[in-house]
């Protein structure tokens, strides 16, 4: 395995007062919001122009910030991007940067502390509950989607050339230290590890996924392999088999310390090494207890997405891997991975290909014996245990904390044409104005696979043409002539942007290697950077996720910051057999809406029923019309 570097980045300065801290916010560590850094991947980022850099800048600060502070924001970008001003000097800096991959920032930007990866970091995508029916099915449909998952890694390993990215995916951990973290690799052109982790009852195991020539094993191998698992994983107790993955979901910084002690104990050593190692986790979930009126779809995406606190399955997850596939005995079914190294679209697309392989008979037993899954132990002496009491308090509190609100709408129909994401990005612009009355900074996660395979870069969506459709909206003269113009406006600067991000020509983390350079230097930070207005565009009330996929899930991850949304929008692919329908979302959208209950400024539901109505104002404004 080789390792790059997560940093944690600088404190950004602390936004304006919106919002009094109070006291169950303290773990965000206000006023800064979360983050992460991550080094670059394999190869250079691209550097682009400082000129555009800045203007799209200042587009974000005009759509957010208040008049007075308009005048500042602009005259501090102008003498920043003046010649013989601080920006040409650092980005010809950067231009010289030799090739060696720098250290770059990541999303969300700019916190002094390290947040735990549950619902702060790790997004989740839920498929629609099935019905296992007892612990059988769950094993069943266990073996069969691992074996899909592990077919999708196969193909994509044989591609000519491979892709770069699945290295970072299949295989990568993160490693909790003091202040930084190491992401850990599959290096190019290494023998993928032969196993997986397999959690059950909060024990792990190792279990071999490969035949001796290196071949994945079929569904009947993977199936005996788990119900051998699943009889040595009832017993003992919590004494004898402590819940420590409940530790891997503490702040970093607390688990950094840990595990830096588990690691001076050779058994405990051993055992997080094959974790670390091993290409995935899966997670095979105990049904959990429901409400008199059922558990719904919140229900099933909490479990995925948290696991419930420590008294359910959240000691069921190793939340430092980067890939985590989740089957209840309840029917829910999900995975979870790390957005920082990979996008929802690459999950989605994996999770559409081994769902492929749920259908069929019934898996006959393995002609030969399999060895039997080795368990995975850990020594938890009187320094480890009151962190594993810190850490079940610690996620049942997140859990309790976590606020869900899901839906399903029909999409907004033959209209839309091909530009269903950037319509649903301008939708959920319209309805935070409209559940808030202002727009907010924004940010949706991007993969740079095809220019930094393994990492990320945020699209912020075009402040002004977004403002100015909201406020037409609210306007009931407005002809719908003229509504039609600023969403084909809005639209279009929408898609401009997402193609502007995909080819690693994205503002937002040129803007983060310019700060960087600075500091590296050793100079003071450019006033831009100091300014409440930076502050306030960096301060993302709302985090958006976007996949498409065949079966229709739900994506999720929760906010950024304590008084912020995070809403993800699962585009329904349409059914193949349909040729005449062209919209890509004749499928339908299903969405998913996340906030901390802690915050008495944001409400999942308030803004979810506001999003149902934009996305149905928006419908009807292009049914008989066409954006194309």
């Amino acid at each position: 395995m080789v390792g790059e570097g997560l940093g944690e980045g600088d404190p950004a300065p602390p936004p304006p007062p919106t919002i009094p801290p109070s006291p169950p916010m303290a773990r965000f560590g206000l006023p800064s919001p979360p983050s992460i850094a991550i080094a670059a991947g394999p190869g250079r980022a691209p550097l682009p122009s400082l000129g555009v850099t800045l203007g799209r800048l200042r587009g974000a600060l005009e759509a957010l910030a208040a008049p007075p502070d308009r005048a500042r924001a602009r005259r501090l970008l102008r003498d920043f991007g003046a010649p013989g001003g601080a920006g040409p000097r650092l980005q010809e800096r950067l231009r010289r940067t030799p090739p060696a991959p720098p250290r770059l920032p990541e999303w969300p930007w700019g916190s002094s502390e390290r947040l735990p990866l549950p619902v702060h970091s790790s997004a989740a995508l839920v498929l629609p509950p099935g019905n296992c029916g007892d612990w059988r099915g769950q094993l069943w449909f266990a073996a069969r989607l691992l074996s899909g998952v592990l077919d999708y890694r196969e193909q994509l390993q044989r591609r000519d050339p491979p892709e770069p990215w699945v290295q970072a995916v299949f295989g990568g951990c993160r490693v909790p230290g003091p202040r930084r973290d190491e992401v850990l690799r599959v290096p190019p052109g290494a023998q993928p590890p032969p196993f997986v982790t397999v959690s059950c009852n909060g024990q792990f195991f190792l279990v071999g996924v490969a035949s001796p020539s290196g071949r994945p094993l079929p569904p009947p191998a993977l199936l005996a392999a788990l119900g051998g698992l699943r009889a040595r994983a009832g017993g003992g107790g919590a004494a004898a088999h402590p819940p420590v993955g409940l530790l891997s979901g503490q702040q970093r910084r607390h688990w950094g310390r840990v595990h830096g002690a588990m690691l001076r104990d050779r058994l405990s050593r051993a055992s997080l090494g094959r974790i670390q190692r091993s290409l995935l986790v899966l997670s095979l979930d105990s049904p959990v207890l429901a409400t008199p009126s059922g558990r719904g779809l919140e229900g099933a995406a909490a479990q995925v997405l948290h696991g419930g606190g420590a008294n359910a399955n959240s000691a069921n997850r190793w939340w430092d891997k980067t890939l985590q596939l989740v089957v209840g005995q309840d029917g829910t079914c999900g995975a979870l991975y790390d957005p920082a190294v990979t996008d929802g679209a690459v999950v989605a697309e994996m999770l559409d290909h081994a769902l492929e392989h749920r259908c069929g008979p019934a898996p006959s037993p393995p002609a030969t014996p399999l060895p039997p899954p080795q368990r995975l132990r850990f020594s938890v002496g009187p320094e480890i245990s009151p962190e594993l009491e810190r850490a079940k308090r610690h996620l049942d509190s997140l859990a309790a904390d976590v606020e869900l609100h899901c839906l399903s709408h029909p999409g907004f129909g033959p209209g839309a044409g091909p530009h269903g994401h950037a319509l649903v990005q301008v939708g959920l612009q319209v309805a935070f104005y409209r559940a808030h009355g202002s727009l907010c900074a924004s940010c949706e996660p991007l993969s740079l696979r095809r220019v930094l395979p393994g990492c990320t870069d945020l699209l912020r969506p075009p402040g002004p043409p977004c403002l100015a459709l909201a406020r037409a909206l609210d306007d009931p003269d407005a002809q719908p002539e003229l509504l039609l113009a600023l969403l084909r406006e809005a639209v279009e600067a929408q898609e401009s942007r997402t193609q502007e991000v995909l080819s690693g020509q994205g503002p937002e983390r040129h803007l983060q290697r310019l700060r960087q350079a600075a500091l590296a230097a050793g100079e003071p930070l450019p006033e831009i950077f100091l300014d409440p207005t930076y502050a306030q565009a960096t301060h993302f009330r709302l985090c958006t996720l976007q996949v498409r996929s065949r079966e229709g899930c739900w994506v999720l991850r929760g906010p950024l910051v304590p008084d912020g949304y995070a809403v993800g929008v699962g585009h329904v692919a349409p059914p193949p057999q349909d040729p005449r329908d062209p919209s890509p979302n004749s499928g339908g959208l299903r969405v998913a809406v996340s906030a901390f209950a802690c915050c008495g400024h944001t409400c999942a539901a308030h803004l979810g029923a506001a999003i149902a109505a934009a996305f149905d104002r928006l419908g009807a404004l292009l049914r008989g019309r066409s954006l194309a």
